[in-house]
């Protein structure tokens, strides 16, 4: 997959996308990422790349001109074929895992990081394909959504991880939350790892973190639990 990213501020995916599993990814050639400086877009003799809203109002919008110039250099990049773009705004559908493998299936994909006050709604309708956000909270820009989208997404390309088991039963992924897991040593600072886990009957086990995954989902994730379909076996194991 190859990944283009629109910023004032690419200096900040360098660390978090080149470091761990997504740095391997790109060494073993998985997965390109591409950053794009819009400010070097810009025609303004001062490269500035925002200005005061029509109609008033606090803050700054940035401008048409950079953005289009930077997407139309990615499409070039492309071929003139143009990817998924993505926008990633407050105002935007919330990026689920379900969006992440299906993202994960593009060839490319383009993310526009704003700042300030956001872009001129015309550079979303003429570019954007997909406004999406990450919760229901303001950050000061759109550089930490798009790393987080970019790993969510990375993760799931084949051969980016060991194998699909890798992320198969994981929080979410599954429709549940994950179950406790335990590492040596058995006994730590008087707390012991469940009897169930060192028996080494798989049958026991699988049953164990079943039945902790419904009920810490349950729990916590209520709105999660209400759209897991029940199997029989579910059903015995949430008996009290």
């Amino acid at each position: 997959m190859k990944i283009h990213v629109m910023t004032l501020f690419p200096e900040m995916f360098y660390g978090p996308l080149g470091s761990s599993i997504i740095k391997r990814a790109q060494e073993d050639q998985k997965l390109t990422i591409d950053y794009y400086q819009i400010r070097d877009y810009s025609t303004n003799k001062h490269q500035k790349v925002d200005d005061y809203p029509y109609g008033g109002g606090s803050g700054m919008v940035m401008t048409p001109q950079p953005i289009v110039d930077a997407y139309r250099e990615v499409v070039n990049q492309t071929g003139n074929k143009k990817p998924r773009t993505i926008y990633l705004s407050p105002k935007g559908k919330m990026f689920t895992q379900d969006m992440a493998m299906e993202l994960s299936q593009e060839e490319e994909l383009i993310f526009l990081c704003g700042h300030y006050e956001g872009v001129d709604q015309r550079v979303i309708d003429e570019i954007v394909t997909d406004e999406i956000s990450i919760g229901d909270y303001v950050l000061t820009g759109g550089e930490l959504p798009a790393m987080v989208m970019i790993d969510a997404v990375s993760r799931m390309i084949p051969g980016v991880l060991s194998s699909p088991e890798a992320y198969e039963e994981e929080s979410i992924h599954s429709g549940l939350l994950e179950y406790p897991q335990y590492t040596r040593p058995p006994s730590f600072e008087g707390k012991e790892v469940p009897k169930v886990l060192l028996s080494g009957d798989h049958e026991k086990i699988r049953k164990w973190r079943r039945k902790e995954a419904l009920l810490l989902t349950k729990k916590r994730r209520p709105d999660l639990f209400e759209k897991v379909i029940l199997s029989k076996e579910d059903y015995k194991l949430l008996k009290p």
